[in-house]
């Protein structure tokens, strides 16, 4: 009897367990999608200043950071004029601040210090050639060139890509033209001379004094002097002026006390500087944007 009871309960438990209903499992989170989208996200460089290191070609220039850049809106540099137009971005731009903005990566807008539209320079001097527009800026610039014979729309170039002048347009017999001349655009006048001596020197360093002249005629009221250090040379601190280095450039800001120049007066800077070897004086300066000569 207590056996048959023991099975009764026994089969009740058993129905119960099997009739329960199990229990619902619990959600699992869902990380939201983020929906597919056409837009780049990634803002290209606005307004950006900084210092050209080097420059490879008339178009094409290297940062203070080592970032190589081609200018926009510019045709490659012809061959007829490839050696001129180098010349004239170098005078232009070396060791100077520009502000640039990206528009594709490695191709910007250049602009210098003043706000000048370096690649609308270029065309206006005759040095290089627009390319992907047909109208603007760059094309009064060109149609300026041309009507001025300037640059490669002179001789030899006659505005061609190769040295080869233009082929005559009538059948009139004419003398043979001259033997062709080598042509450069006219380096940017100078307004600043630059003295540089070196005054002391020890294994791993050296110092040195900078005198700036003014050569212009009108005074200035404020300046920065650029200029490029050869082999990993630097400074360490400078009087007189705000030092800073980026890469081998070198600028100097004006003092509060020295910011104005006057008309064929000068001022003296100095600092301390590291090398690693015999320093090596630089030879190429900038005044505010333009080249000065070196005395």
């Amino acid at each position: 009897m207590v056996a048959r009871r023991h099975l009764l309960v026994l089969s009740v438990l058993l129905v119960g367990a099997c009739s329960a209903e199990p229990a619902a499992p619990a959600p699992v989170p869902q990380t939201p999608l983020k929906p597919p989208t056409l837009v780049n996200e990634v803002v290209p460089p606005q307004d950006v200043l900084t210092v050209v290191r080097d420059v490879v070609d008339g178009r094409t220039v290297e940062f203070a950071d080592g970032t190589k850049v081609r200018i926009a809106l510019l045709a490659e540099p012809k061959e007829c004029f490839a050696k001129a137009a180098l010349d004239f971005a170098r005078s232009t731009l070396l060791a100077s601040s520009v502000r640039f903005t990206a528009l594709t990566p490695g191709e910007v807008n250049l602009e210098l210090e003043d706000g000048t539209d370096y690649a609308v320079l270029a065309v206006r001097q005759g040095a290089l050639k627009p390319e992907g527009v047909d109208g603007g800026p760059m094309i009064a610039a060109r149609d300026e060139a041309t009507a001025a014979k300037r640059g490669l729309w002179g001789p030899p170039c006659e505005g061609s890509d190769t040295t080869e002048p233009a082929p005559p347009t009538t059948t009139t017999t004419k003398a043979p033209p001259p033997p062709p001349r080598t042509t450069t655009p006219p380096p940017p006048a100078k307004a600043c001379a630059i003295a540089y001596r070196v005054t002391g020197q020890w294994q791993g360093g050296f110092q040195a004094s900078v005198t700036v002249r003014n050569t212009g005629t009108a005074a200035v009221n404020g300046w920065t002097l650029l200029w490029v250090f050869a082999n990993g040379d630097g400074i360490r601190d400078m009087w007189n002026a705000t030092g800073r280095q980026y890469g081998p450039i070198v600028s100097a800001t004006n003092a509060n006390y020295n910011q104005q120049i006057a008309a064929g007066a000068s001022v003296q800077i100095g600092f301390n500087g590291s090398s690693r070897g015999t320093h090596t004086p630089p030879t190429t300066f900038s005044f505010n944007g333009l080249k000065c000569s070196v005395e």
